[in-house]
């Protein structure tokens, strides 16, 4: 584990406790644990960025009796003194700001090698928290052995979800997985909601610049890119989405944007953010019809949807002018010289370059964290070895522990009403 510094962990405590102030939702989930202890016996290894909002979920799960092990799931995503604050406090932390993918690799194998110890030393059964699949494929590929004391995994991210049903396809997924970004608690917020501002907020932090009047493409319409589309449209941004699927991008026309092709867009935009969760959505023949001083940003999971490699075979030079900003330098067909700017490293952007989701969204993806490891603990030997979705009454659950935390009251149903619900009979 990296040595951080006590002003680190000093630093690390004071946001932990502002995440806290703001996840009211996930704590009430915690006082239940506490009481109930329904992790007790179970290692839990974790790979999320380690934010000030992870930590609340790492709390939580230890007060319901888990012993957890957490590394970063992106090089660039670890809140340094989170890790710090986190490590103080007992945890098993390997994960810091700026990873070599050697070290990432590194540190995803000693949480594997945390959960090997538990069981083979304390004969604990095993539970899995991702974000991106990476430690549930290193598990396949590697850990083969862990396999049949792991009860259940769970899944944060729309990528993680994408890899795990391609796993599920070619029978290659060995253990029950939850897709917690299926709730509907998960991904109609957080990723709505939660990476339309925190993108926004990535791209100001990187480059200063002003967004009103500006060219924004946005690569992908869906939850995700939704949400970045909307912000950017508020903060005065004309706003062009690229899409593949008919739907998305008719449901994008009906929203008032322009729907065209990269290879057109790559012309007029000032501003590009991909959101599809796949590769290659920028690519080498779109950086060569960009106009001079565009800023390229990723939003998705993988820092592949940028071809990146790409933007610095081609480049003349490059140059970091700002701490998440990186100048690109090409010449054009006409040998004249033009400047991309990169932000993140083309790496998740609001992670990379900001904090990262704002801490109240998180509270309903980390419910929905600690209650998807609760059931699927419940659950043991009932689950298929497939990827799962959470029921709708612990969907429903955390909303309503949500609509508390904020003070909300909702109607309900009256008895009449449930029976003309639940009934056929009832016509013109």
């Amino acid at each position: 584990m990296k040595s951080f510094k006590k002003s680190e962990s000093f630093s690390g405590q004071k946001n932990i406790a502002f995440a806290e102030s703001q996840m009211k939702a996930l704590l009430e989930i915690r006082k239940k644990f506490e009481k109930e202890k329904p992790l007790s016996g179970v290692a839990v290894g974790m790979a999320l960025h380690v934010t000030k909002e992870t930590a609340v979920l790492v709390k939580t799960l230890r007060a319901g009796g888990a012993k957890v092990a957490i590394c970063g799931c992106n090089p660039l995503s670890t809140q340094d003194d989170v890790a710090a604050a986190l490590q103080k406090e007992g945890f098993a932390v390997y994960a810091w700001k700026g990873q070599t993918i050697a070290e990432y690799y590194q540190n995803l194998n000693k949480v594997i090698g945390f959960l090997n110890e538990q069981r083979t030393t304390n004969n604990e059964q095993l539970a899995t928290i991702d974000d991106g699949c990476d430690l549930v494929s290193e598990i396949h590929k590697n850990y083969k052995k862990l396999i049949p004391n792991i009860i259940v995994g769970t899944e944060e991210t729309t990528t993680g979800v994408i890899r795990l049903r391609a796993m599920e396809k070619d029978n290659a997924l060995k253990y029950p997985v939850i897709a917690v970004n299926d709730n509907k608690t998960k991904h109609l917020f957080d990723n709505y909601y939660g990476t339309g501002q925190s993108t926004i907020d990535g791209i100001l932090r990187a480059t200063s610049i002003l967004l009103a009047g500006k060219r924004f493409v946005v690569a992908g319409y869906g939850d995700c890119g939704r949400g970045v589309a909307k912000c950017a449209r508020g903060m005065g941004a004309i706003v062009i989405v690229c899409e593949i699927d008919p739907v998305r991008a008719l449901q994008a026309r009906m929203d008032g944007y322009e729907v065209m092709k990269m290879e057109d867009a790559a012309k007029l935009g000032d501003i590009f953010v991909t959101v599809t969760g796949c590769r290659d959505a920028i690519t080498a023949a779109h950086f060569s019809k960009m106009k001079n001083n565009a800023i390229l940003a990723n939003a998705g999971h993988m820092n592949i949807e940028i071809d990146t490699e790409g933007l610095r075979k081609i480049a003349k030079k490059s140059e970091r002018i700002r701490p998440c900003l990186e100048k690109f330098t090409l010449t054009t067909n006409s040998q004249r010289q033009k400047t991309i700017y990169l932000c993140g490293e083309g790496r998740l952007v609001n992670l990379a370059c900001a904090e990262g989701h704002p801490s109240e969204v998180m509270s309903l993806s980390f419910c929905g964290q600690a209650l998807a490891l609760e059931y699927g603990i419940k659950n043991q030997g009932n689950l298929a070895t497939k990827v799962h979705t959470l029921p709708d009454d612990i969907d429903n659950q955390i909303a309503n522990l949500q609509l508390k935390a904020m003070g909300i009251k909702k109607d309900e149903l009256s008895q009449k009403q449930k029976e003309y619900l639940s009934s056929w009979k009832t016509g013109t």
